[in-house]
């Protein structure tokens, strides 16, 4: 009798362990569902600030486009002169080094197709394969110009000094941390605003800052001129320097606010 007494206060005791492991479990499940976002009424608001701000940095590329027939070294050669001209007059306008960088190097072959149509389509005869009679090597290299003053000037000149192909010219910020500042509190002023009058009309108070959510929408600002061939150019002396418009670039900064309803 002892031992079967024993034995159901054993079980007692096991099953009460259980009941309280499982009750703790519930109530540490409940209060970490209560820090959840979806526990509180909260509601979300937004807001876009704006900075207008200058470019400083025009960036372009340039290439060097060779063609000619098997000899490759020959075309290498051909190549590297006008693509080592190029950047040797960037130089000396004072690019930096670091600011001229080598984007690009390819070497491709060009075919010649024998046209087939003479042969019967129940002839056993096989077209021939296409053979190479040419090569055809382009070398391309980015450039960033920090002096926008002489942007005009060195596109014509890189064209002046061996390249035949320009593209890419665009403007940014050197430093848009600055304008991204003033676009973000501006942004967040107008969704704390937005937040404010909302609560006014729903008759609530405004909780506590849930979250914070922060969306940079600002771009380069990209020239009309989307890349030219300077082929066209080949009978004047000179190519002259195009007039260069920076312009402005808008920095824009989206935030976004959740807020605890009270």
């Amino acid at each position: 009798m002892e031992q079967k007494i024993k034995n159901y206060l054993g079980i007692a005791g096991t099953v009460g362990i259980i009941i309280v492991a499982i009750a703790g479990w519930r109530y540490v499940g409940a209060y970490a569902d209560s820090l959840q976002p979806g526990a509180y009424r909260s509601f979300s608001v937004s807001g876009e600030g704006k900075s207008v701000a200058i470019p400083d940095i025009a960036t372009f590329n340039f290439g060097v486009i060779t063609e000619g027939g098997k000899d490759i070294a020959s075309l290498q050669t051909q190549n590297t002169d006008k693509t080592n001209k190029a950047i040797g007059y960037l130089k000396a306008q004072d690019v930096d080094e670091k600011d001229i960088k080598t984007s690009g190097y390819n070497v491709e072959p060009r075919y010649q197709y024998s046209s087939c149509s003479y042969i019967s389509s129940r002839s056993d005869t096989a077209c021939p394969p296409p053979t190479i009679v040419g090569y055809t090597i382009t070398q391309s290299v980015t450039v960033k110009v920090r002096d926008l003053e002489k942007a005009g000037d060195i596109l014509a000149g890189v064209v002046n000094n061996g390249a035949n192909n320009v593209s890419q010219l665009n403007f940014t910020l050197d430093d848009p941390e600055s304008a991204k500042t003033a676009a973000r509190i501006e942004g967040f002023n107008k969704a704390m605003a937005k937040a404010k009058e909302i609560a006014k009309e729903g008759g609530f108070r405004l909780g506590r800052l849930v979250t914070v959510n922060i969306g940079d929408n600002s771009s380069p600002v990209y020239y009309g001129m989307g890349g030219y061939a300077a082929d066209s150019y080949a009978k004047t002396a000179s190519v002259p320097s195009p007039i260069i418009e920076v312009g402005s670039q808008d920095v824009k900064v989206t935030v976004s606010l959740t807020y605890e309803i009270k």
